[in-house]
């Protein structure tokens, strides 16, 4: 018999309780023997606890046989999860039901917000006078930065022009703003938050450099385009297939004023990525035209007679010299190709070409050699064709022939008004403009 209540003694101290798969307790072995001094013993303990902590006036707690019951109202159920794991702790702990639920009280679930309040106050009180230290540090760190930006010479020395001056001030300022945040927080016993606000500043930076890339672009080849200087006022120039005069380079856009007297537009971003021919750069420039003789002219004579006319031409430079050469043999002749160079300060290529041209075409028909002159016959479909008079054709005489042997003015007219027109433009006061005459081009 004594074995058999051995058996069952044991029995009962490894089946699980009733409801242990609804109740939360410690994972601990429970002792065989309790009594009400013990629970009791609990039970005053787990009162004492949630008295200090506050907040669980409305909590019962009653224990028996080593289980916990909790029953009442808190201001949140993260208050009465919190029970659970203190309650936990307590030794002799066997399970618990907790009973405990959210409070409709509206007032009593306001309370902690207004201590919460409270305390914040408080502790703006005790640190008003930190606050007021770290502004009026912060505030005169500020106003030296601004100060020092505001100066004129040392930036406009060391800027190659004012927008890169500008610029300069800008990061000055900004440069003293951060300082003078990490003072302020180091004053504050705060700069741990100095990493949590550069983060978010990273974030948000790299959103909207994201949101405005072209802008961002636009703006950075503005800055590379003033510093480079690869033309300057009045320039010809020709970018991404438009041809005219520099006006001026603004922080955004490239202004031509082109040979029609329209204004260009062009932003800094395809300047800057585009590819630019300048014209002025280099004072000399060549002119080319192609002119067509008679297949039985003497082609030597025909290359001498062109050199020498090309090269006496008042406007026309020794160095490069001119240069003539045959091109192809075509239904209206053969192809003489003048190439010669001009100083563009003082000459229009567009006029020296068209002079040329005229003065190489005397001299041809001077000297006797014929230009072409196509003859097309058409045939009537049932008509009589008569066969043209070739037995004595006249001679082919131009009109130049008759012209009076000087040489017409080749100087720019139309170029001197457009730079009057540029001039204009660039003297306006309120226009932004990057370029500077006096600086070197690239």
């Amino acid at each position: 018999m004594r074995f058999l209540h051995l058996l069952l003694l044991l029995a009962a101290l490894v089946a699980p309780l009733p409801g242990a798969a609804q109740d939360a307790g410690p994972n601990g072995p429970i002792t065989a023997q309790t009594d009400a001094i013990s629970d009791a013993a609990i039970a005053v303990r787990i009162r004492e606890i949630i008295a200090e902590l506050g907040g669980y006036e409305d909590v019962t707690v009653t224990v028996s046989e080593g289980i916990v019951r909790l029953r009442g109202t808190t201001t949140s159920m993260t208050e009465a999860g919190a029970l659970e794991g203190l309650v936990n702790r307590v030794e002799g702990v066997v399970a618990i039901r907790n009973e405990v639920t959210e409070t409709a009280d509206i007032i009593r679930r306001l309370d902690p917000a207004i201590e919460r309040f409270r305390a914040r106050m408080a502790q703006l009180v005790v640190s008003l006078p930190l606050l007021l230290i770290a502004g009026a540090v912060s505030a005169v760190i500020v106003s030296l930065g601004f100060a020092l930006a505001r100066w004129q010479r040392p930036w406009e020395r060391l800027a190659p022009n004012a927008f890169i001056a500008d610029l300069y001030r800008v990061l000055i300022r900004l440069a003293f703003i951060v300082v003078a945040i990490v003072v302020a927080l180091d004053i504050l016993n705060a700069s741990a938050l100095l990493s949590t606000i550069l983060g978010a500043a990273g974030i948000i930076g790299l959103a909207v450099g994201f949101a405005v890339r072209d802008t961002v672009e636009n703006f950075i080849a503005s800055i590379m385009l003033s510093i480079r200087q690869p033309f300057g006022p009045n320039d010809v120039v020709e970018i991404n297939g438009d041809q005219g005069k520099v006006i001026r380079l603004t922080s955004r856009a490239t202004i031509l004023l082109s040979f029609d007297g329209n204004q260009i537009r062009i932003p800094n971003a395809t300047v800057f990525k585009s590819r630019i021919v300048n014209y002025s750069i280099n004072p000399e420039m060549r002119f080319t035209f192609t002119i067509c003789v008679d297949l039985m002219s003497d082609l030597s004579e025909v290359v001498r007679i062109a050199k020498e006319t090309i090269s006496g031409l008042p406007y026309t430079l020794s160095t490069p010299a001119p240069m003539i050469w045959l091109g192809e043999i075509t239904d209206s002749g053969v192809e003489v190709i003048v190439a010669g160079w001009i100083d563009q300060r003082d000459t229009s290529l567009l006029l020296a070409r068209g002079e040329a041209l005229r003065q190489l075409k005397r001299a041809y028909v001077a000297a006797g050699i014929d230009m072409p002159n196509t003859t097309y016959t058409i045939a009537l479909a049932g008509g009589d064709l008569a066969a043209p008079d070739t037995s004595s054709p006249a001679p082919h005489r131009s009109p130049l022939a008759a012209e009076p042997d000087d040489i017409a003015p080749v100087a720019e007219t139309t170029a001197g008004e457009l730079d009057r027109i540029v001039d204009a433009e660039r003297e306006q006061e309120d226009a932004q403009d990057l370029l500077r005459p006096e600086a070197a081009k690239e």
